[in-house]
C-alpha cells in the first residue's frame, strides 16, 4: 500500500470525499483512538486537573475526542478544511482551525500545556510545491512550537518515518528547537506493530523515563478478533483502490497543468519571423532592451553572419543572475 504522502498533497487526500471515507473507516478510527490514548499515556498529564492540550493535525478530532474524555480541553489545527467540517459534525467541543504547521503555530508564548499529534509530522518531510523546503519546514515547525508550549510541558507526537533517515531529520531538528527528551518505539521487533512516538519536554528533561512495549503484540487487549481482521482485510483493499483513484486523480490533474504551462511556454519562444529580426508589423525596427535573451540572440545572428563563432543558446542564455554576497 502507497504511503498517502506520496500520492497527493493532504489537502487532496482529506478533500470532501475523503474525509467522507475516512470517517466511515471504522478500523481507521480504531486506530487512531489507541494512538491517541497511547500519546495521552506518555504525556503523563496531572491527574484530577484540567490542561489545555495542542492538537496538532487533529483531523476529525479523534485525538481531542480522547483527551476531552479525560477531562482536558484541546484547540486543534488541520490544514484540511474538510476534516474540521467532519470533527464539527461529530460535535467536537475543541475549538479547530485551518492552518498549515509547516508555517508555524499561530498562538501566544506559553499558551499550552502539552501538545499532542498523530499521523501528522511525516506530512513535513513532503515537498508538496515548489516552495516547500521540508528542512525549513521542520525547523519552522519545532521552533514555534516550543514557544508555545510553558516550559516544563511534554509533547507528544506519533508518526510514520519512511525510513531511519528521516526519524533523525525530525530528531535533530526537535533537538535543535530547544527539545529535550527522544523516540520510544512500541513493539520494535514487529513490522506490522510498531509504533514511534516522539516525547519531547519543553526544557530540561524531568526524571520521568518514558518507556516502550515490549513483547508480542498480538497478546495485548488492543487485538481484534477474526471477524474484525476479516473486516480489516476487506477495507485494506478497498483503501489500495481508493489510493489507486486518487493518485490517478492528481497524476492525471498534474500532467493537465504541466501541458497548460509548456503551451505558454511555447508561445512565449516561438516568435514571429517579424519579431525574430527586431522589427514590429510594420516593419519599423523594434527597440529591444540590452542584456535580455533577445537582445542577446539577435547580436549572435549579427556575429554568425560576420564568419564570428558564437555559443550555442541555452535554457541559461539571458538569464539575471541574483545578487552578490
Amino acid at each position: 500500500m502507497s504511503r498517502p504522502e506520496h500520492l497527493a498533497p493532504p489537502e487532496i487526500i482529506y478533500n470532501a470525499e475523503g474525509a467522507t471515507k475516512y470517517m466511515r473507516n471504522t478500523r481507521m478510527k480504531k486506530i487512531q483512538t489507541r494512538l491517541s490514548l497511547r500519546a495521552i499515556e506518555l504525556m503523563r498529564l496531572p491527574e484530577n486537573e484540567s490542561c489545555l492540550i495542542l492538537d496538532i493535525g487533529c483531523g476529525a478530532g479523534l485525538s481531542g475526542g480522547a483527551l476531552e474524555s479525560m477531562g482536558h480541553r484541546f484547540i486543534g489545527t488541520d490544514i484540511s478544511k474538510d476534516m474540521i467540517n467532519c470533527a464539527m459534525e461529530e460535535e467536537v467541543d475543541g475549538d479547530m482551525l485551518q492552518h498549515d504547521m509547516g508555517t508555524g503555530l499561530p498562538f501566544r508564548p506559553g499558551s499550552f500545556d502539552g501538545a499532542i499529534s498523530i499521523s501528522a509530522v511525516q506530512w513535513l518531510c513532503n515537498a508538496d510545491r515548489s516552495t516547500h523546503v521540508p528542512k525549513l519546514r521542520l525547523k519552522k515547525f519545532f521552533t514555534s512550537l516550543y514557544k508555545v508550549l510553558r516550559r516544563g510541558a511534554r509533547a507528544v507526537l506519533q508518526f510514520y518515518p519512511e525510513n531511519k533517515h528521516q526519524s533523525n531529520m525530525i530528531v535533530h531538528f526537535a533537538t535543535k528547537a530547544g527539545f529535550s527528551g527522544g523516540l520510544v518505539v512500541d513493539y520494535p521487533h514487529s513490522t506490522r506493530a510498531k509504533k514511534f512516538y516522539l516525547v519531547l519536554f519543553a526544557g530540561p528533561q524531568s526524571d520521568y523515563i518514558p518507556q516502550a512495549k515490549f513483547g508480542d503484540p498480538n497478546e495485548s487487549d488492543e487485538d481484534m478478533d477474526d471477524e474484525e481482521d476479516d473486516e480489516e482485510e476487506d477495507e485494506e483493499e478497498e483503501e489500495d483502490e481508493e489510493d489507486e483513484e486518487i493518485a490517478a486523480m492528481y497524476a492525471h490533474s498534474v500532467a493537465e497543468s504541466k501541458q497548460t504551462v509548456a503551451n505558454s511556454k511555447k508561445r512565449k519562444v516561438h516568435l514571429s519571423e517579424t519579431a525574430k529580426k527586431g522589427k514590429t508589423k510594420s516593419g519599423k525596427r523594434r527597440k529591444v532592451e540590452k542584456g535580455t535573451k533577445e537582445w542577446i540572440r539577435i547580436k549572435k545572428e549579427q556575429q554568425e553572419k560576420k564568419g564570428i563563432k558564437t555559443r550555442k543558446n541555452t535554457k541559461y542564455t539571458g538569464r539575471r543572475r541574483g545578487p552578490k554576497f
